[in-house]
């Protein structure tokens, strides 16, 4: 019997992991009764009840597993992390607020069956914020031309991808990865399923401008020489024009050189202009060294705290998972 791993990881979510579990096993057991399945949870260091909330579901069902980290490593590390940890044929990757929705899991398969390797989710409308939902999609036709790889619009990691290539996001041995840009590079072939995305079920959402523009510089970095190039190109062209008003001027002043005034206005207007475009390019290229700077020091995608279910002790990218924790509720874990 082939098994279906589908991975959740969660940050903060008590209202939504125990319904999302449930969802899944719903549709798993009633859809695809022919497949065993597994869950697997992979939780950021999440500060409210949630972990808690897994504990039980971890004791109620051993095919519900969960992996703990001892720190939040972001929100590209620990997704990827846990689809490293699924043991199953395939694996299906959602998130934990019902923005993926669990229903579109045997169409998925379905797919999977005809043999394509990945399953792509896009997103072809929203219920969120109209704005928001307009400017990611500027965010990724913009990705998409400067990329130098054929990058996939509107989609954010949902989706299904074969135990093949799984095995080739193993041997990738990346520390900082993008998912997204993984895929588009990897799996060309790969089919693409459209869908409405709906609201959070339960909380808000834990991007903010800062994790956002996180997205953007990764997947910049990684896939684009854009941003040195402009860098380069502007700084040429401002150093021609800089040159070229500056032998006007002269020729200006030794023709008129009683009746014409340069001022420092124009000096001081220009001086600014360039040091602005400086100070712009020398933090788009601080940006390029940092991601450089990771992945020189090579640090392990993921420190675990503990994992439940898991029977397995393997050892992957650098990190050796602990044995086997018991499943128990906090309170017998104290005494």
């Amino acid at each position: 019997m082939k098994k279906i791993s589908v991975r959740i990881p969660c940050y903060n979510e008590e209202g939504n992991i125990r319904p999302i579990c449930e969802a899944v096993i719903h549709v798993l057991q009633t859809e695809l009764p022919e497949y065993d399945y597994e869950i697997v949870i992979i939780d950021n260091k999440s500060r409210d009840r949630t972990r808690q909330i897994i504990r039980e579901l971890c004791a109620e069902n051993r095919q519900i597993k969960a992996v703990f980290n001892v720190t939040n490593f972001g929100q590209f590390n620990s997704p990827f992390y846990g689809l490293l940890q699924c043991s199953g044929d395939c694996v299906i990757s959602i998130c934990a607020d019902f923005q993926n929705p669990p229903e579109y899991i045997p169409q998925m398969v379905r797919k999977w069956e005809e043999g394509h390797s990945v399953v792509c989710m896009i997103k072809t409308s929203s219920d969120e914020n109209k704005l928001m939902y307009w400017l990611r999609g500027r965010y990724y036709k913009m990705i998409k031309k400067i990329s130098a790889v054929e990058q996939i619009e509107q989609f954010t990691g949902y989706g299904l991808y074969d135990r093949k290539f799984v095995e080739i996001l193993r041997q990738l041995n990346d520390p900082t990865p993008f998912i997204r840009g993984i895929v588009a590079e990897y799996a060309p072939d790969h089919v693409e399923i459209p869908f409405n995305q709906p609201k959070r079920k339960s909380g808000k959402s834990h991007n903010n401008f800062y994790s956002l523009y996180d997205a953007a510089m990764l997947s910049i970095t990684s896939y684009s020489k854009v941003g040195m190039r402009l860098a380069m190109f502007i700084g040429l062209f401002c150093s021609l024009l800089s040159f070229l008003i500056g032998f006007v001027y002269l020729i200006l002043k030794l023709l008129y050189w009683n009746r014409f005034a340069a001022g420092q206005a124009p000096l001081l207007i220009m001086f600014s202009m360039i040091m602005s475009l400086t100070l712009v390019f020398l933090g788009f290229i601080g940006e390029y060294i940092s991601a450089i700077n990771i992945r020189v020091m090579h640090r392990p995608l993921v420190i675990e705290e503990e994992r439940i279910n898991f029977t397995e002790n393997v050892e992957q990218n650098g990190c050796t998972k602990a044995e086997e924790q018991p499943c128990l509720p906090d309170t017998e874990k104290e005494e």
